[in-house]
């Protein structure tokens, strides 16, 4: 496998975003650069529960519990994959960030300018989690470099 020295990661922290943690990481030239983008997907714009949180005062503490609670999980992927490339002797750094997944890896990837992008394969029918779509064919026609597709582990 070719060894790349500026490797774009889209994770997350699924199983088959991890296993594009282990294909970038296996893909990455010594001493080469990884950035992580986490994309939490626009549809947790609109996660506020109303139909059972009857007043303002119970929506907002709703509301900060589950910004917390997904910052805490992200924060737990960052430190996972941060320490996986400082294992490889990687460059690491990260972003996250909130929209459509493919809009926002493109536009990262502009502005990175990658040698290679990598991500996770969907998941499988009856797989467990949310759904947060990755539109493929914008990703494909988007990208001005190699994108690698991981499979999903089996």
């Amino acid at each position: 496998m070719a060894d790349y020295s500026n490797i774009l990661l889209a994770s997350h922290g699924t199983p088959g975003a991890r296993a594009a943690d282990h294909l970038a990481l296996a893909s990455a030239a010594s001493n080469g650069r990884l950035f992580q983008l986490v994309v939490v997907p626009d549809f947790w714009k609109g996660m506020m529960g109303d139909d059972w949180l009857n007043n303002a005062r119970t929506r907002d503490i709703y509301a900060r519990h589950v910004e917390s609670q997904l910052q805490r999980e992200i924060d737990e992927e960052v430190a996972r994959v941060r320490a996986m490339a400082r294992q490889h002797r990687l460059t690491y750094a990260h972003r996250v960030v909130l929209g459509k997944p493919a809009e926002c890896l493109l536009a990262c990837a502009a502005e990175l300018r990658p040698d290679l992008v990598v991500i996770g394969s969907p998941r499988p029918p009856g797989a467990h989690g949310l759904r947060s779509r990755m539109h493929l064919d914008t990703l494909v026609r988007g990208l001005a470099v190699p994108l690698l597709v991981a499979p999903y582990p089996r």
